[in-house]
């Protein structure tokens, strides 16, 4: 008998754009490839995504949020787009509704990280969550700014993910550091 060991879990990841516009097809979505681009980049890990465009409608996003971690089983979901203060933007408001808990240090994060690029970050909404075994968040709809809160808060999601019961992530260092505690990484002595 050989000593292998198990494969690695499978990350499994729900994004979810939220625009009216995409979601009727006025015109293209930016936010999934966005997203799909940085992670591809990013993980290490085995990983596969599910992905939604839906319009900003706050009974839609709970269901597919709702779907994404309940019965797809999904570790990490990201939304993309409706976290503004506009009338239409209602993606806080839909994950808050959803959630078990809430992270607020993932909504201060990536406040602060949009801040060094553009004022109005300070309109943001955004906020992190836990839902049974995953973790939501609330990403910026624009694909720079998608890529500047991932780099900026991504190194605390894969032992967020540790602590609630999903799979071990492991990321490019060249890409992104996940930070563990010493006593939470695996291999490396």
């Amino acid at each position: 008998m050989s000593m292998m060991s198990a494969p690695p879990e499978e990350l499994l990841v729900g994004l979810v754009s939220i625009s009216d516009r995409a979601s009727q097809g006025v015109y293209e979505d930016q936010g999934l490839p966005a997203l799909k681009e940085w992670f591809t980049w990013a993980l290490q890990s085995p990983w596969r995504m599910v992905t939604r465009l839906i319009p900003d409608q706050r009974p839609v996003i709970e269901a597919t949020l709702q779907e994404l971690v309940d019965r797809e089983g999904c570790h990490l979901v990201l939304t993309t787009g409706g976290t503004g203060p506009a009338p239409r933007d209602v993606t806080p408001e839909a994950t808050l509704a959803v959630a078990d808990k809430v992270l607020p240090g993932f909504g201060e994060q990536m406040r602060a990280v949009s801040l060094q690029y553009v004022p109005t970050a300070i309109l943001s909404r955004q906020v992190g969550a836990v839902r049974g075994k995953a973790l939501i968040l609330n990403l910026p709809g624009q694909p720079k700014a998608i890529k500047e809160t991932l780099d900026g808060v991504f190194a605390a999601v894969p032992y967020c993910i540790d602590l609630i019961g999903g799979p071990y992530i492991e990321t490019r260092e060249e890409a992104i550091r996940a930070f563990r505690p010493k006593s939470a990484q695996r291999g490396k002595n």
